[in-house]
Order: structure tokens, then sequence, then C-alpha cells
């Protein structure tokens, strides 16, 4: 017996944005958990020439709006430089 779900694959997750200050980061964070907004974070990995690490927020596609809000108000306030990515989490599950 094989239930209704086995084949369904399920994949609203979407990278929001990419940041390189750690500061920045956790403002963000902080305003997400606030605002009720699940997340998670994937590092990128440095490249030879840079040492420097960004991170990249992955949220569910249905917070995306609430979540840009809150990600544009934080670094024009705050003067961080950020790079909103808007597309799929290429994330495999399987």
């Amino acid at each position: 017996m094989q239930t209704l779900f086995t084949n369904i694959k399920v994949n609203n997750e979407i990278e929001l944005c990419e940041i390189s200050s750690l500061e920045c980061k956790q403002l963000i964070e902080r305003a997400l958990l606030q605002n009720r907004i699940s997340y998670y974070i994937r590092w990128s990995k440095p490249s030879l020439f840079s040492k420097k690490q960004n991170c990249i927020i992955c949220i569910n596609d249905s917070s995306r709006e609430a979540a840009e809000e809150i990600v544009r108000s934080i670094c024009e306030e705050s003067g961080y430089p950020v790079k909103f990515l808007l597309r799929h989490s290429q994330n495999s599950y399987l």
C-alpha cells in the first residue's frame, strides 16, 4: 500500500538575498524571527582569490513579500549592501 504523498515533490524555498556582513545577517535574522518568518542560511564557498564568505538567506516562497520588505528596510536604514536573488533554491533533497 502506497500513500498519496510519496510521489509529491515539494520545493517552495527561494533564495531571498546574499549578504556579506555578519552584523547585517544578525539584524535580518532577528527581524525575521520577530515576524515569525522561517528561514535558513546557506553559506557560499569562498573563492580562491577571496577569503570573504557570503551567506544566502532562504525562505518559503509564501513569505517572500514580507521578508523582502524587512530586508530592504534594514539594509537601507543601516547602509549594508545586499544582493536580492529571488530565485528558486537549487536544493535537491532526494
